[in-house]
């Protein structure tokens, strides 16, 4: 089959979800509408925090570092699907494919760290309550994130490279919704089983064992919640948990099926849903999962508005 040189005037067409529906004006509003959420409630969530001194605490610093991921994440999807819409067809050029997937595989990792570090964070405040403004002091909390979006980019950069380098067919439509590593590799003209085997490894490693972490620490939290002698301070702990539990459910499910299920397993379309589903659908639910059921959120939140109201009689 006949290459294509890798310059900046080549480009690949993506079939996603757009293309494979019957109704795509549809299609583009939802996922339209969707984004418009995921920036509101990420981008309110970012405000509340840090206006509201009372939330000035580790466990909301980290909540709004997830919420940037977030912003971010949605951000590098949902408005080019809305561009693709309006122009009528789904392209992205060579250097663009590999900027986007640099940029996923960045701000994904490191959301997967992060939620780890989060799920330390619970185990400290429930273990550890007395010592845990030491365990998780400012030095320490910014170490985390930093960790998070440096393992992350270091991570990306070399997928991202090693992906690209490949020699691609002709045929440059790309059986998804965005440029990520599994469908790309579909149309290298080359063997890269070696190298899907090496992102199968990765994969485990950047998943597997932050979500091993995760549940090692709430397998040693709910132990020590369920021996609370206080009734309310138990509901408040498996509240905060559940909150937690409940969004990485959501990213890790859909992650661990994109990425370490083999490819026989999922078909394209079921690929295109699940990357709908972990870079805008999680997002827009991750604000309100936390904040709906965090009356430390709400609280701030109603002072915020308050003051608007009392701001706009005068």
């Amino acid at each position: 089959m006949e290459l294509w040189n890798t310059t900046l005037e080549n480009s690949f067409f993506l079939i996603g979800v757009l293309q494979d529906s019957k109704y795509p004006g549809l299609i583009c509003a939802t996922i339209t509408f969707l984004y418009l959420v995921a920036v509101t409630s990420n981008g309110l969530l970012l405000l509340l925090i840090a206006m509201d001194k009372r939330l000035h605490v580790p466990m909301y610093f980290l909540l709004s570092q997830l919420s940037l991921m977030d912003l971010l994440l949605t951000t590098v999807i949902s408005p080019k699907i809305f561009v693709d819409y309006l122009h009528g067809q789904s392209i992205i050029s060579f250097s663009g494919c590999g900027f986007q997937m640099f940029l996923l595989l960045t701000i994904g990792g490191a959301e997967d760290i992060l939620l780890a570090f989060m799920a330390y964070d619970r185990y400290a405040a429930i273990q550890h309550p007395l010592n845990y403004m030491v365990f998780m002091r400012p030095k320490v909390c910014w170490s985390m994130v930093a960790i998070s979006w440096l393992l992350a980019s270091l991570n990306a950069l070399v997928h991202t490279i090693y992906t690209m380098h490949f020699p691609f067919c002709k045929t440059r439509k790309i059986s998804h919704l965005l440029c990520e590593i599994p469908p790309l590799l579909k149309l290298a003209c080359a063997d890269t089983t070696k190298y899907q085997f090496l992102v199968y490894v990765m994969g485990v490693t950047f998943l597997l064992i932050p979500l091993s972490a995760i549940l090692a620490s709430y397998t040693l939290v709910l132990t020590a919640v369920f021996h609370m002698s206080s009734a309310q301070g138990r509901q408040k702990a498996l509240l905060t948990c559940s909150s937690h539990l409940t969004v990485v459910v959501l990213y890790y499910g859909a992650v661990v099926f994109m990425y370490l299920l083999p490819g026989a397993y999922h078909s394209p379309e079921q690929d295109n849903i699940i990357s709908v589903f972990y870079t805008i659908i999680t997002p827009t639910l991750n604000p309100l999962i936390y904040s709906l059921r965090n009356k430390d959120v709400l609280g701030a939140l109603k002072k915020v508005l308050g003051k608007s109201l009392s701001i706009s009689k005068l």
